[in-house]
């Protein structure tokens, strides 16, 4: 009895977090619409304004309580041909959607680096995309931009399972992902030199997963209010950890060079706790013998103040930490009018494409 009834309390506690996540997505009218498609549609792509508002109205009136996310998904049969290319990886563990982003006028002769995103809960690429304003940047910038997703059937609410080790659930969910990394770079113009891959929540705890798995396949990671890994293993320490109630995570595997690790993390996080970025980073530097730093405080106009302390190796920083002094569980500097977005944060966005820009520029 008292193993059921201590599962039926992480249950609801579970449950609880996730009603508490859904009721801050939620977003109505055509606004969310318009920015969606603002944020998702590059501004070098000609499209008819009218057709797609049309579309969006259409949505808005009869399901105008949609959250963000799936505002988003509704109408990404409009933008995605604009946009997004879709695709599907199938391997070993299973089949796995993606969409891809490709800069304007990418020619054969070019190899392109190549960012992978990895969406949170209550998120699809399409939320991500317009959240984030990678795309944007990588028009400016040129890189590609590639966004696994995650399937409803395998969590209702389509987080990524960065937990489930013990029955492998979490290691397949990498597997299928690193397959679709696989197809991209046999068929897009990747530069295999320069790969770094990126997460919101669940999605930053599964990109540590596929780093820590696949350390030659990354140059550099970053996790936006993540866990670190092997910190849980089951649904309950995963609630544990995301209070900060686990502090003991397994070491990192010794004898092998990680990729370089960016964390961003928010002071008033109520999803994820603000001590999981120190962990993480903590956990990063031990494994690379790297040496902490005296932390900074940088603040740029009237955006939240960040507290960022770097770990250095023989004189390179290979992990830094960015605590968002004011931030809660939201893309640091995203769109306004998302979900897990907060536009008045540092704009991690750039701070990703900096930080990973200096990956790239080191010889492999």
């Amino acid at each position: 009895m008292s193993k059921r009834s201590s599962k039926t309390v992480w249950s609801k506690s579970f449950k609880s977090i996730l009603n508490k996540m859904t009721t801050a997505a939620t977003r109505t009218g055509v606004s969310a619409i318009k920015q969606t498609l603002a944020a998702v549609v590059p501004k070098t792509v000609k499209r008819n304004p009218a057709r797609l508002l049309k579309a969006a109205k259409s949505v808005a009136s009869t399901k105008s309580k949609k959250s963000t996310t799936s505002v988003a998904s509704s109408v990404r049969s409009t933008v995605q041909s604009a946009s997004l290319t879709s695709g599907m990886t199938a391997g070993m563990a299973g089949l796995r959607r993606y969409y891809l982003y490709r800069p304007p006028g990418v020619t054969r002769s070019e190899r392109l680096p190549l960012v992978v995103m990895l969406h949170g809960c209550l998120q699809d690429a399409a939320a991500l995309a317009a959240s984030s304003k990678m795309n944007q940047l990588a028009a400016r910038k040129r890189f590609l931009v590639l966004y696994p997703e995650q399937e409803k059937l395998s969590n209702a609410q389509a987080c990524w399972n960065w937990y489930d080790t013990r029955s492998g659930r979490a290691q397949r969910e990498a597997m299928s992902i690193d397959a679709v990394i696989d197809q991209v770079c046999l068929l897009q113009p990747v530069d295999q030199h320069r790969v770094a891959i990126a997460g919101l929540s669940a999605g930053a705890s599964m990109a540590a997963l596929l780093a820590v798995s696949h350390p030659r396949r990354f140059r550099a990671l970053i996790m936006h209010s993540g866990i670190a890994t092997g910190l849980a293993h089951s649904s309950a320490t995963a609630i544990m950890a995301m209070r900060g109630r686990r502090l003991t995570a397994t070491p990192l595997p010794a004898g092998i060079k990680l990729p370089a690790l960016l964390v961003i993390q928010g002071s008033k996080d109520r999803i994820v706790f603000p001590v999981n970025g120190t962990l993480v980073a903590q956990q990063w530097a031990m494994q690379a013998g790297a040496k902490t730093g005296k932390p900074r405080t940088v603040q740029r106009g009237a955006r939240y103040p960040s507290t960022i302390t770097d770990y250095r190796r023989e004189g390179q920083v290979v992990v830094s930490l960015c605590e968002v002094n004011g931030l809660d569980h939201a893309w640091s500097g995203g769109a306004k009018g998302f979900a897990y977005s907060d536009p008045r944060g540092p704009d991690a966005t750039a701070m990703i494409w900096a930080f990973v820009s200096k990956q790239f520029a080191y010889s492999p």
